[in-house]
């Protein structure tokens, strides 16, 4: 009951009419259980075999099945990241302004780390369609001297990229969004979400979504808002479930000022329909509330990243990531 009445209250204060929360109704088998206190700041990902892997504390970080915790790679610079079709994990790397792909002995394999010769900021997170195309995040957090790539107006670029199967980089999004941050491209393929969190005083703090053309590009006319946080923390990173809805980490519990507010709390899980209607709210009580992904078994797990610990919440619905694939019939 308190879940759901603070999730009326986030409505609320969003202003969105659409927010359709079913009294009684959850998508979460149980509140949010704290699994370690340190390790996992960003970019979770699951491995049948593995485990889950989690950017934190400089390295890529590994907790496996039997709750052990051990660095998995260390250095990395990483932040987000995911497993491939073939279950190849790609990893952006903002400290070395790099996209890569762990090779079987191990090693990274650069997949991009420049556009029109110029470095990328630091790329943040990344999603991939069913061509096997990468779609990544490069916004810039900190010191903005970094920033290199600009248009033709001396305006600085925090855009977003796509990596075809041939490495040819194409940037699709270029001043439509603030800052991004996470994205996520739908299993149809129809859509892609973007996170806008530019955590500045003033900044966007906002989740689009754009349609997604056949060729990989986007059709920048059809940019719709799907949900605005206002002057409280914006949305990080997203996962969609097995019914094509969509997990967004997002929000603060206690204002970080001048630049964001939290007048109650909102940090935690967003989830909305396809449709983008506000769904239901689970408050994660950790600042920050950075990324999420699904995970165990039968992918029926939503394993949440905030400020470098490790939370994770029973789900009714599998998570669908592109590997690895879990028959929901059998959960197997």
């Amino acid at each position: 009951m308190a879940r759901l009445l603070l999730a009326v209250v986030i409505c609320l204060l969003s202003g969105l009419t659409e927010c359709q929360l079913r009294a009684g109704e959850s998508l979460f088998l149980s509140s949010p259980v704290l699994l370690q206190e340190s390790g996992a700041g960003e970019g979770p990902a699951w491995h049948p075999e593995l485990g889950l892997l989690t950017s934190g504390e400089g390295n890529i970080n590994r907790r496996n099945k039997d709750a052990k915790v051990s660095v998995f790679l260390k250095d990395a610079g990483s932040n987000g990241l995911m497993f491939d079709r073939q279950g190849q994990l790609i990893v952006c790397q903002p400290v070395q302004r790099r996209v890569s792909r762990m090779k079987p002995d191990g090693s990274l394999e650069v997949l991009a780390n420049s556009y029109d010769g110029k470095p990328f900021n630091q790329p943040n997170d990344l999603t991939i369609d069913s061509a096997n195309r990468i779609y990544f995040t490069d916004p810039c957090y900190g010191d903005r001297s970094r920033i290199e790539l600009r248009d033709a107006q001396g305006r600085e670029i925090e855009g977003v990229y796509r990596i075809d199967t041939d490495g040819r980089v194409t940037r699709i999004i270029t001043h439509e969004v603030d800052r991004p941050n996470g994205l996520v491209v739908t299993h149809d393929d129809r859509y892609l979400f973007v996170a806008d969190n530019n955590n500045s005083q003033g900044g966007a703090r906002k989740l689009w979504r754009f349609e997604l053309l056949q060729d990989g590009t986007v059709s920048l006319s059809s940019q719709k808002l799907i949900h605005d946080w206002k002057t409280t923390r914006g949305p990080d990173g997203m996962k969609l479930d097995a019914e094509g809805r969509l997990y967004v980490a997002a929000g603060l519990n206690k204002p970080n000022l001048p630049h964001e507010t939290a007048e109650k709390p909102t940090a935690g899980v967003y989830v909305f329909s396809s449709e983008g209607q506000l769904l239901e709210f689970v408050n994660i009580p950790r600042d920050e509330t950075t990324n999420c992904a699904f995970g165990g078994n039968d992918l029926k797990t939503l394993f949440v990243t905030a400020g470098g610990s490790l939370w994770s919440i029973p789900t009714k619905t599998p998570g669908r990531p592109a590997w690895p694939v879990v028959d929901s019939a059998t959960g197997k």
